[in-house]
């Protein structure tokens, strides 16, 4: 199915690229969420006519998310959680509690945006977390986790 992309999508292409993909992820995922648009001729017409209004909403966005970054450069946060006698947490501290330690700490954040490949955290200690931004931004933050 050929799609135009009206924002620019991770792993498949920039603003105003006409992409093939399957019709279930086009159907279900990019025209709900306003991704993209069926590449029709209509469509594309009208997506030149707003094309410099496109390009300035994805700018403004990346600019967003540069002054995220740099509030949350060499941020680090300190998260207190029940723990057991050998270091081991009775339950986890996931991207829920990193979000809302980040947002207490007055930058917004979003859980979603918060990348934890190898899962919850279970022991206490230090903790570099990722956290992915826009597409074309990512930052990192020391969370440390210690007892309560």
């Amino acid at each position: 199915m050929e799609i135009i992309l009206l924002k620019k999508v991770e792993n498949l292409g920039a603003l105003g690229s006409v992409v093939s993909v399957r019709p279930g992820y086009a159907r279900n995922f990019l025209i709900p969420q306003g991704k993209a648009k069926m590449a029709t001729k209509a469509n594309i017409a009208e997506f030149e006519a707003r094309r410099a209004e496109l390009e300035v909403e994805a700018t403004e966005a990346l600019a967003a998310a540069e002054a995220r970054k740099a509030q949350l450069a060499d941020m680090v946060l300190t998260i207190k959680a029940n723990a057991g006698n050998e270091g081991k947490l009775f339950g986890s501290v996931s991207n829920i509690e990193i979000a809302e330690a980040i947002q207490a700490a007055g930058v917004e954040v979003e859980r979603r945006e918060i990348r934890m490949p190898d899962g919850a955290i279970r022991h206490l200690g230090e903790f570099e977390i990722g956290l992915h931004l826009h597409t074309e931004v990512d930052a990192t933050i020391k969370v440390i986790v210690e007892a309560e």
